[in-house]
């Protein structure tokens, strides 16, 4: 494995400033803009965490229901998209939202509107794409701009509105982890731009290695997640739908963001990364399929499985109830 290396946190990949909302693109080599595949919305249930999960909390107080927008899909989170599917007619009301109820949770929104749905537009925005726009709940100058860039960098329409393509499209884009000098940090094996992944996908590695962070252990040590629209990844077999993150076991030094060690290795800390798995999993309750891991302790402790090639890295999946691949379905 090759020597890691840290960045700093989330660059950003679009820039709005002003009331002419001049926009600097720097998503993609030589500033061209290349459209994203068309995907579905990505289910959402007990235990989830990040953007996702706070644009259903602001779309349902938009819509009247009081819910906390703390971005954790919690019993009270679940309780109100069920009362909501109930309203709605949508049945069974099992408190997931999943593809049948996202498109009728989503609102038609245009420039001059108010309120939460707008700040959770934004919010989705800033955090997926980079887009400086302030999460004020007013839809100005700024929001138009990046709506639109937004469009055209997935292929759709520009409309400048958010019409239920535009909200599907941006709820299922990917988003980075936040690399900084506390929890988490990023190590190249080569694919520098495989730091992509879903919402909660990214949200629940964050928060379990917030965890980390606070025991003591030294900062997580992300490699390859996925490309910003998904795809294969060179030199690996899995990594396609942004729903699998590779994680160096933690060192005895706590310097795993600088260089790699295996289960076999005197500088591997056994006991820091056991803690790292359990809090991995307290962290997605009910969303992780597997992580694979060849510690023959770990293994015993049935933390982690075998896979060749694992000697050296975690590699967690994660799922979401629903998903069409069986591999991803919780």
């Amino acid at each position: 494995m090759p020597s890691g290396r840290t960045t700093q946190s989330r660059r950003p990949l679009l820039l709005v400033a002003g009331v002419l909302g001049v926009v600097l693109l720097l998503a993609a080599p030589g500033g061209a803009l290349a459209a994203a595949p068309d995907i579905a919305y990505p289910a959402q249930s007990l235990g989830d965490r990040g953007t996702d999960v706070r644009t259903i909390q602001s779309l349902l107080t938009a819509r009247g229901y009081v819910v906390p927008v703390d971005g954790v899909y919690g019993t009270t989170t679940r309780d109100q998209v069920a009362a909501w599917q109930t309203a709605s007619g949508i049945a069974p009301a099992t408190g997931v939202m999943d593809a049948r109820s996202w498109p009728e949770l989503v609102m038609l929104l245009v420039p001059g509107a108010s309120g939460p749905a707008v700040r959770a537009v934004q919010l989705e925005l800033r955090t997926k794409v980079g887009a400086s726009v302030v999460t004020d709940g007013v839809w100005g100058p700024t929001t138009t701009t990046a709506v639109l860039w937004f469009q055209r960098h997935v292929g759709t329409t520009p409309t400048g509105t958010m019409n239920t393509v535009t909200w599907r499209r941006l709820i299922a884009h990917f988003e980075r982890p936040t690399f900084d000098r506390v929890a988490l940090c990023d190590y190249s094996v080569g694919n520098g731009p495989a730091n992509w992944g879903t919402s909660a996908a990214i949200n629940m590695l964050e928060a379990a290695a917030r965890v980390e962070a606070a025991a003591g252990h030294g900062r997580v040590a992300v490699g390859d997640i996925g490309f910003q629209h998904g795809g294969p990844i060179p030199g690996h077999q899995f990594h396609r739908l942004g729903l699998e993150i590779d994680i160096r076991p933690m060192r005895k030094a706590r310097d795993q963001c600088r260089v790699g060690v295996n289960y076999r290795s005197s500088a591997y800390d056994r006991a820091a990364t056991r803690e790292l798995v359990q809090a991995i999993r307290a962290s997605s309750p009910g969303h992780i399929k597997l992580i694979y891991f060849n510690d023959p302790v770990l293994i015993r402790e049935g933390l982690t499985r075998r896979y060749t090639g694992h000697d050296d890295h975690l590699h967690v999946r994660y799922c979401e109830p629903g998903y069409p691949d069986p591999s991803f379905a919780c």
